[in-house]
């Protein structure tokens, strides 16, 4: 069996770093990772993946996921969660745990048992998330994903694009509050769903659907991606140790372009239908002087303007990092002041074709932009 083990603390990190990056400003918020797999380190856990090729092909397998908004909660919605008694003391699991639960719900409900979980996205608490939800109740994750990236909507997802089937889906909350999706007509309607299910928890639950065999598995995952978020967050690190520019080096890891260096500021977000959506601007600074760029989102970085101009939009990844440092920012997490650079990245070839546009573009998000490849774009 081929098997990657995150041997320590700093590995750990590592990796959950690289997810951060490719979550492109979404996927969840880096500590929640790092809590989700130190956790399971602590309790003596192995941190690790195995290979897809080591999954038989009867086997059952499974991705537990998080869904729901990633927006910090206001003075206000706390006051609202206390009318319904949901506090930090009435609060049962944390991120990890509530995934966890949603896998045995999944388990009881359909009479099947999981021999592997795989992660929907790429991202900082998601990825991990899933890795130790597995950890914890003794089912391994393999490496890859279903995404390449993190996205804010379950049809966005290769098992989507090959008319795999989501449901059953098996939802909890932190609170603990249980839901199963039994059937539903289409992807959008269980995505609606499961968003009005994490709209009354405040904040994210823990979902698990997907159920294939090992063989559909290997028909639709995205291979590698683990260890490529491992090896990316590896690169920052020691880019920095090194003292050589690590955003050159994301750059050249991840066949990236620059866009701008400068300073964000100004920062428009709005918490709805269980999404954080909003505009951030940057305003270059140095060589960058005289341009400014815009870059929407919903959950994740979809459509990035410079100087009005649409230059990069999803399926492409649009990554805001710490300029001096290159490390990865989340949209929760910018502030006004803060000094950034924004680079994109080309997208996986599953989301350029015209089913995947269809779902993951600028169009889809009701914006009037044609989807250019980052690649022509920067010519």
């Amino acid at each position: 069996m081929s098997k990657t083990i995150l041997k320590n603390e700093q590995e750990i990190r590592d990796f959950i770093r690289g997810c951060t990056l490719l979550g492109t400003g979404g996927g969840g918020l880096e500590e929640n990772g790092v809590q989700s797999l130190l956790s399971e380190l602590a309790a003596g856990k192995e941190i690790s993946w195995i290979d897809v090729e080591d999954i038989p092909d009867d086997a059952i397998t499974a991705c537990p996921f998080l869904m729901g908004s990633i927006a910090p909660h206001t003075p206000e919605l706390i006051k609202e969660m206390e009318s319904y008694d949901m506090t930090k003391e009435t609060s049962l699991y944390t991120e990890k745990e509530r995934i966890a639960h949603s896998i045995k719900e999944l388990e009881e409900y359909t009479g099947k048992k999981i021999s592997a979980v795989v992660p929907l996205e790429l991202g900082g608490a998601s990825t991990p998330g899933c890795i130790g939800a597995g950890l914890a109740t003794a089912i391994p994750a393999v490496d890859g994903d279903y995404t390449g990236r993190a996205i804010p909507e379950i049809p966005q997802t290769t098992p989507y694009l090959h008319d795999k089937k989501l449901w059953p889906l098996a939802v909890v909350d932190e609170f603990g509050n249980t839901s199963i999706i039994k059937n539903a007509m289409n992807y959008r309607v269980v995505e609606r769903m499961g968003k009005k299910l994490s709209e009354p928890a405040f904040g994210l639950t823990g979902d698990t659907g997907f159920l294939m065999t090992g063989a559909e598995m290997k028909q639709v995952i995205l291979r590698g991606t683990l260890s490529k978020c491992l090896k990316v967050g590896k690169m920052i690190r020691e880019a920095n140790e090194n003292k050589t520019d690590p955003i050159q080096a994301i750059i050249d890891t991840l066949n990236g372009y620059l866009l701008l260096q400068g300073t964000l500021t100004k920062k428009e977000t709005e918490d709805k239908e269980g999404y954080y959506w909003g505009y951030h601007t940057v305003t270059g600074n140095g060589k960058w002087e005289g341009h400014t760029i815009k870059i929407w989102f919903k959950n994740e970085n979809h459509i990035c303007w410079k100087d009005d101009k649409p230059i990069v939009t999803s399926p492409d990844l649009i990554v805001v990092v710490q300029k001096d440092t290159g490390m990865p920012c989340t949209n929760p997490k910018l502030e006004e002041g803060m000094e950034v650079a924004v680079i994109g990245i080309p997208a996986v070839e599953e989301f350029r074709s015209i089913k995947g546009l269809g779902i993951l573009s600028a169009k889809y998000f009701g914006f009037d932009i044609e989807y250019v490849p980052i690649e022509e774009a920067m010519k």
